[in-house]
């Protein structure tokens, strides 16, 4: 039985991604900020994990709440649009660090406590990013903030994966595509049930050769 760990699951595709795991059978840890969310994630037949990936010892929680865990996946899913100002209007510097601090610093910072989780079984560590972040593709300045914080995340997981590709941990970075939810809205292009389908192929397809690449939901590679 798979062990999966969803970080960021109260909502989105976060809570789709530990309701199809779980459905398939995965032992799947999901982790929650609000209390009132542990109950609808155990459920879902996940196990719920407290825990806010803004506070400072939020490292420290992680590690010791998985102490003696060994996982197949970690799936980082956690994030926040922000404004949607384009440039070059600036966000004030309570938006920047809101959107920084949850996109990029909170992911960077559970990383290093994963590690040795992911390596003693050959894991595979999933970020969940966007095409907004991508410099290559980019064509306008909407959501300038969330395009650089996704962009900001490519490079963090990029960093990673090459210092862990030694231990057997495939690492990637992956676009949902635009998906119906809270964040993506009513008028998005893609189903959240099959969003997450798609993405769960990607992740089980990844080999060795996905390390470090930025994949879309159909499994194309995407440009930084």
């Amino acid at each position: 039985m798979a062990t999966v760990l969803i970080v960021g699951a109260s909502r989105g595709i976060g809570r789709e991604l530990a309701r199809q795991y779980a459905a398939d059978g995965a032992r799947v840890i999901a982790s929650h900020r609000r209390p009132e969310d542990a109950a609808a994630l155990r459920a879902l037949g996940a196990r719920p994990l407290a825990l806010d990936v803004l506070a400072t010892a939020a490292p420290q929680v992680l590690g010791r709440q998985l102490e003696g865990e060994a996982l197949d996946l970690a799936f980082l899913s956690a994030g926040l649009y922000g404004p949607r100002s384009a440039a070059p209007l600036a966000p004030t510097a309570a938006e920047f660090d809101a959107v920084m601090h949850t996109n990029v610093l909170a992911p960077m910072q559970l990383i290093a406590p994963l590690v040795p989780l992911l390596a003693s079984g050959g894991g595979k560590l999933a970020v969940l990013s966007s095409k907004m972040g991508s410099i290559g593709q980019m064509r306008d300045g909407s959501g300038w903030l969330y395009r650089a914080s996704k962009a900001a995340l490519n490079a963090a997981l990029r960093a990673a994966s090459l210092e862990l590709a030694a231990q057997g941990v495939i690492c990637m970075a992956l676009h949902p595509g635009w998906v119906r939810t809270d964040m993506g809205g009513a008028g998005a292009d893609l189903d959240v049930v099959e969003a997450v389908a798609s993405l769960r192929r990607v992740v089980a397809a990844a080999n060795a050769s996905h390390n470090g690449k930025f994949l879309n939901y159909n499994g194309e590679q995407l440009p930084w």
